[in-house]
């Protein structure tokens, strides 16, 4: 097995000796392989920004929301819909998660950086990029990345051979011209000279710093996912006509406020903003579907398209710039289900059934193992990993994930405990803006199926023996953290694991 070090991959001799006699076999009967689709799998992922769970057709959104998603909606019943996906509380987390397969405490990415420089993955850190890079792949990204905005922490310092976008996230369009009214800032002069504040639309190839394109305004606000999905394409395009399986990473940037949408998009669904948002999303998902199509490789080719975590505040924009959160509540930056349960589709034809739908447990972190598990990529063994390998539960091979739940942290602090049906909250914050409630002896415990909107304590007599579930997670995962210290927030680049 791959022993992975920044960079490289150390064999063992039962690794060589496994490969070679694979090789031997796969010389012998190639033909044969290649007809029952020995082909590398190429992976289209998707992911919107702070997005509703109800919002799409599919989900009991669509028309209901003034704004129809076809194309999502035949997604999922092409695919496999999962009712009971699980994001981290906040954007930089979520995306640190996806990334890495290890959950964003463990990494030094659990909040999103304001006003800081350097931030994000150290280059210490192994991405599914490097991962499906290793394994052959072309990578691209088109979008936010979220993950560092310095030179070594770039998307194409982790694992991708191209990106267009931004560094960091939609509150950029307003820094450059606000950044001397904020309060916390004494002298926004100085702070400037130390470094530039001003957003910017960059592209990078790996083993070139990226380059500044040109200044992220709000009118480029509204066309860029339109600009991301074309590169997208162009990038599926040239890579099959190369002959090289592809792993194109497209984090788009609705529903991220501020909610502009493109300009052929505005006034489209005569509901707002948001839902013209809707509707332009789904349209630029259909054209992605298509080029699949026009290439011919939608049949060898697995979709995900997901949200990195539940919506906005309904306060901001009175609700008409935020999403729907179907039965839940609660928003993103909490514990609440409304939250941290997001949108997620998976399309691979002949391989993942069609019409699933499934409320199993499934966490973000867990993307990486299971995009190994279907393609063959390596995941590494020098680290935790807290992601889960799915491919079996995705391919129908059994209806249960291989996941029953997880520990959520807000920030830096362990703030509620998922399991099965159940939630018990340590710490009670319902939305972004209200204040974190520590109970100081008993939790709160939530039955998520007889209360999915999370607003009373299940009976205490009944609910006891939940602490013989918990308490093996928690001092497992104490017990990790003490053998293999967190990287620090901020951390330099240079920081590696003492052991």
């Amino acid at each position: 097995m791959f022993k992975y070090r920044k960079k490289e991959a150390v064999f063992n001799f039962r690794s060589y000796f496994a490969i070679s006699v694979a090789f031997v076999i796969a010389l012998c009967f190639a033909p044969a392989i290649s007809a029952a689709g020995g082909d590398k799998p190429n992976v289209l992922f998707i992911m919107t920004d702070n997005t509703g769970w109800g919002d799409y057709g599919c989900y009991g959104g669509g028309i209901v929301r003034g704004a129809p998603t076809p194309n999502i909606d035949k997604l999922a019943a092409d695919g496999l819909l999962l009712t009971n996906f699980n994001t981290e509380a906040q954007c930089t987390p979520s995306r640190s998660a996806l990334m890495t397969g290890r959950f964003s405490i463990r990494s030094g990415t659990y909040a999103i950086p304001i006003g800081v420089r350097e931030y994000g993955l150290v280059p210490w850190e192994i991405t599914v990029a490097e991962a499906m890079s290793e394994d052959g792949y072309t990578t691209g990204i088109f979008g936010k990345w979220h993950l560092g905005q310095t030179p070594g922490r770039f998307p194409t310092d982790q694992g991708f051979d191209e990106w267009y976008g931004i560094p960091n996230t939609d509150e950029s369009p307003w820094v450059a011209e606000e950044i001397g009214r904020f309060s916390n800032l004494k002298d926004a002069a100085d702070v400037k000279k130390d470094y530039d504040f001003t957003p910017w639309l960059m592209e990078g190839r790996r083993g070139e710093e990226p380059k500044k394109l040109k200044v992220y305004t709000q009118d480029e606000r509204r066309r860029i996912d339109a600009e991301l999905t074309r590169r997208a394409i162009d990038f599926m395009e040239r890579s099959v006509k190369d002959d090289k399986p592809f792993f194109a990473y497209v984090p788009l940037l609705a529903m991220h406020f501020p909610v502009l949408p493109h300009p052929d998009f505005e006034g489209k669904s005569g509901y707002g903003y948001y839902t013209d948002l809707l509707m332009q999303t789904d349209h630029y998902l259909g054209e992605m579907l298509k080029a699949l199509d026009r290439l011919g490789v939608a049949e060898n080719t697995i979709v995900v398209f997901c949200a990195d975590n539940g919506p906005e505040h309904p306060d901001n924009g009175d609700g008409e710039y935020t999403g729907w959160t179907g039965p839940w509540r609660g928003t993103y930056f909490t514990a609440m289900e409304g939250g941290i349960r997001a949108p997620f589709i998976v399309r691979w034809p002949k391989h993942i059934p069609a019409g699933r739908v499934s409320d199993e447990i499934v966490h973000i972190v867990d993307m990486f193992s299971t995009i190994a598990g279907l393609t063959g990529a390596q995941v590494p063994q020098d680290r935790i990993i807290d992601g889960v390998d799915h491919s079996a539960f995705f391919l129908g091979k059994t209806e249960k994930s291989a996941r029953e739940g997880f520990l959520i942290y807000v920030g830096n602090q362990l703030t509620a405990w998922k399991w099965r049906k159940w939630k018990v909250h340590f710490v009670w914050q319902p939305t972004k803006y209200d204040p974190r409630q520590p109970f100081s002896t008993i939790p709160r415990v939530i039955n998520l199926i007889t209360d999915p909107r999370e607003e009373r304590q299940d009976s205490e007599p009944y609910n006891g023996w939940l602490q013989y579930a918990m308490a093996p997670q928690l001092a497992e995962l104490q017990k990790s953290l003490k053998e293999h210290p967190s990287v620090p927030m901020g951390a330099t680049d240079d920081w590696v694991p003492e052991h």
